[in-house]
């Protein structure tokens, strides 16, 4: 079901014009589209919204799956590489953020 969801989502992207042969997003544009999706859900986070909060990480996704595409790296690879990285991670929580040994 989730790569359904991404697939579709490059297709989307490629509709859209914004990744594929014709597409005219940039990596700088795509992480100026990501800082405003984060703020959005900053907004959501802060005043408890649930709707919001799910709609904005669905908006950052969206935005990362076509950054990823933009620079020639699927989201799938990017998404392995960094489980495998924190999947060794040792550490522990602190006020409710996990951090991580030294």
């Amino acid at each position: 079901m989730i790569q359904d969801t991404i697939n579709n989502v490059r297709a989307w992207g490629i509709d859209k014009g914004i990744i594929g042969p014709n597409g005219k997003a940039t990596e700088r544009r795509q992480l100026d589209k990501l800082i405003e999706e984060v703020e959005e859900l900053v907004d959501a986070v802060c005043n408890n919204e649930r709707d919001e909060k799910i709609d904005a990480i669905g908006d950052c996704t969206v935005v990362l799956i076509l950054l990823s595409e933009i620079i020639g790296v699927p989201f799938e690879e990017c998404l392995s590489m960094a489980y495998n990285v924190i999947s060794q991670r040792t550490g522990k929580m602190v006020d409710g953020v996990f951090v991580k040994d030294k």
